[in-house]
């Protein structure tokens, strides 16, 4: 029976395989995408309709709506894209079709709600606070001193934060655009990544990462990295501490993306503190390297569990250690490119297994996220610290000279964008 199945789609790049996950030949599958990934939505598609953007809700749902007129009322609506988890939720809930609604998702999404649930099951987390104006923020702030941060509750790619140090600093509340924002005591140690499938009541897959600098540096122009852990002492207690979030967030299936403090305790020990989670596929390139150097396609466990199905994804005998590097471009986009340069390593371990570089002459769009950026790095070996003297001779010798689109940059290009350690 032919059933109607929607794809909101804004990748240019196949972070997903929607072949593999829909059956284009036997369903109508049609996609709502934008202009800039109209290219990767598959021929076999029934049909596609551009938006201005996948998390405008209302262009969205005119689109559905002709779609629906089209090929029938649909029969699920599937959003592999963080930023667009809001709109799909609020799409299934006027349809009526099968999925999460936006009360399901708003723990998920709403950093307040999350906290609140997680600090309940009795996971450590810095303190925090709803922001609901400037006046609150003072009165956490008397509580707990600065510095802290501020963000937005449902923010995306470290948008909209705030680190506040003095109280000089609470005026800046006053510029920000209205919406609902989120107060945390700010925390100095290390964060890390942790990524995989929680199965309803045990973990599936799953690996942990730190990062090198952090996502609010890489708005800031720094080049941000990522490699996985291979420390046993460490990774047994992340396990715990994955095991205690996901399981409080959902009793049910899940894919998620986890962000936590790591410092250390008196004793020696880690101490982990619970920072925020994703109902979704990590950013960057971790769909890639989970797949082409785990064999494990994140997002097809993503997709089935959108579906209705019960996701199944198989666990490596042994495990290779992955990272990624992302690299902004030097000047704001849009911008065009007119020089690269990445010189041969000696060594070919310290050499990227994957790069995705804009072409000489192409422009970079201005576009939110982690796709659209300078250039964009993978990398592979047999332990973190191989993998990690890759990421960093990479940042340190990759070169990317830009234009904007008005006028040339100062600069002349950009200089090594080496990482911090």
């Amino acid at each position: 029976m032919n059933r109607h199945l929607v794809v909101l789609h804004r990748w240019r790049d196949r972070h997903a395989r929607y072949e593999d996950y829909l059956d284009h030949s036997t369903h109508h599958v049609t996609y709502v995408t934008t202009r800039l990934a109209l290219d990767s939505v598959p021929i076999s598609a029934a049909a596609a309709v551009v938006v201005p953007a996948t998390d405008d809700t209302a262009a969205v749902w005119r689109a559905v709506a002709e779609l629906r007129t089209r090929f029938g009322p649909p029969a699920r609506l599937l959003a592999l894209n963080e930023g667009d988890l809001d709109t799909a939720s609020i799409i299934r809930e006027r349809l009526g079709c099968a999925g999460q609604n936006p009360s399901e998702l708003a723990r998920f999404r709403d950093k307040l709600t999350m906290n609140r649930i997680v600090s309940e099951a009795g996971v450590p987390a810095p303190r925090f606070a709803d922001a609901s104006g400037e006046h609150a923020v003072r009165a956490f702030v008397d509580r707990h001193g600065l510095p802290v941060v501020v963000k937005p509750r449902r923010g995306t790619a470290s948008r909209g934060i705030v680190r506040l140090v003095s109280d000089a600093d609470l005026s800046q509340l006053r510029a920000l655009p209205s919406e609902p924002r989120l107060v945390q005591e700010y925390c100095l140690d290390d964060i890390v990544h942790i990524d995989g499938l929680w199965m309803g009541d045990r973990l599936g897959p799953w690996r942990a990462s730190r990062y090198i600098n952090t996502c609010v540096d890489f708005t800031r122009g720094q080049a941000l990295g990522s490699v996985e852990i291979d420390d046993p002492q460490l990774l047994r207690p992340l396990e715990e501490f994955t095991t205690q979030v996901a399981g409080a967030l959902s009793t049910e299936p899940w894919v998620f993306h986890l962000e936590a403090f790591v410092g250390t305790a008196t004793d020696g020990r880690p101490a982990i503190r619970f920072l925020e989670a994703g109902y979704r596929v990590g950013g960057a390139e971790i769909p890639f390297v989970w797949r082409e150097v785990h064999g494990i396609d994140l997002m097809r466990a993503a997709a089935d569990i959108q579906l209705g199905r019960t996701p199944s994804l198989p666990v490596p005998e042994q495990w290779r250690t992955a990272g990624w590097l992302l690299v902004p471009s030097p000047v704001p986009a849009p911008c065009r490119v007119t020089a690269h340069d990445l010189p041969t390593p000696q060594d070919p371990t310290e050499a990227p297994y994957a790069a995705v570089v804009p072409a000489v002459g192409r422009v970079i769009p201005r576009v939110g996220g982690y796709e659209h950026v300078g250039a964009r790095f993978r990398f592979r070996g047999d332990s973190s610290g191989e993998v990690e003297k890759a990421v960093l001779r990479t940042a340190e010798q990759f070169r990317l000279e830009c234009v904007a689109e008005t006028e040339v940059h100062s600069g002349g290009g950009r200089p090594a964008c080496g990482l911090d350690r």
